[in-house]
């Protein structure tokens, strides 16, 4: 995770733009969006990997052949990232909020910069972190991203045959409650449009963190972790029903918060 600052930094700048005056979205483009990323039940059961909390997520069970992980975002959690790697992938983990992992793994390979949109002595982009760690692999990856709002400008400039190699891949987005401010939107249903050209989307568990913003008949997580599968690896395409699924768990102490209806139904 990113620093209290520049999560601050993050606010100034939205203040600075002028997003809390934006043009409101239309309710018809939200709705679309969500149905666009209404979780499919692609025939592969999920499984959780990570601890039951914070930090743990569902994947589908299809881990076979995926050697390598990268997982932007370190904060003090690696229980994810530690079963893989007990699994015996080779996890490569950045942050340069922190000087190590969480926890110490033969596995693990930590980068100390963030992941971004540019490459500086503080950021690397996730193409030119790939190219530097597995420059001849094209097999399978994993991706888990949690950057605190960074995971859009990350996402937009990740080059679509990147992105491509990953089978799975594990995003937690933030303000999203902010798909109502029509710039916002634009650049966030861009990315999602992007993923959702060679993955689907097969499992949201919003962060019960900081709750939901009800608008308009819709109700949308400020923030969820959303579980990509790459097509190719569907073994059928219907809607998945039940929600909250079994294996979810509470990422805080806080009130419950399953996901809404209208993501789902």
């Amino acid at each position: 995770m990113r620093s209290k600052a520049i999560k601050d930094g993050a606010i100034r700048l939205a203040g600075r733009l002028g997003l809390h005056m934006a043009k409101r979205t239309r309710v018809s483009a939200v709705e679309a969006l969500i149905r666009a990323l209404r979780p499919l039940d692609s025939g592969v059961p999920l499984v959780r990997l990570g601890p039951d909390g914070d930090g743990g997520y569902l994947v589908p069970n299809d881990l076979a052949g995926i050697d390598y992980v990268f997982s932007p975002g370190v904060s003090n959690e690696s229980g994810f990232e530690a079963a893989l790697a007990n699994r015996g992938a080779r996890v490569f983990l950045a942050d340069f909020s922190v000087d190590r992992p969480a926890q110490e793994h033969p596995q693990f390979a930590f980068t100390k910069k963030f992941v971004g949109c540019v490459s500086n002595d503080m950021y690397i982009t996730l193409d030119e972190w790939k190219s530097s760690t597995l420059p001849n692999h094209g097999g399978d990856l994993l991706l888990q991203m949690d950057i605190e709002g960074a995971e859009y400008e990350t996402l937009m400039s990740a080059s679509p045959a990147l992105l491509a190699q990953f089978r799975i891949m594990v995003i937690e987005f933030h303000y999203l409650q902010d798909l109502w401010n029509r710039p916002v939107f634009e650049l966030a249903s861009w990315v999602f449009r992007k993923l959702l050209q060679t993955h689907s989307v097969v499992h949201i568990h919003p962060n019960n963190c900081c709750g939901s913003v009800k608008s308009r008949g819709l109700e949308i997580p400020r923030i969820a972790e959303f579980t990509f599968y790459r097509n190719d690896r569907l073994r059928q395409q219907t809607y998945a029903q039940t929600f909250p699924h079994s294996l979810d768990r509470d990422n805080t102490r806080k009130p419950t918060l399953p996901l809404p209806a209208c993501w789902y139904r």
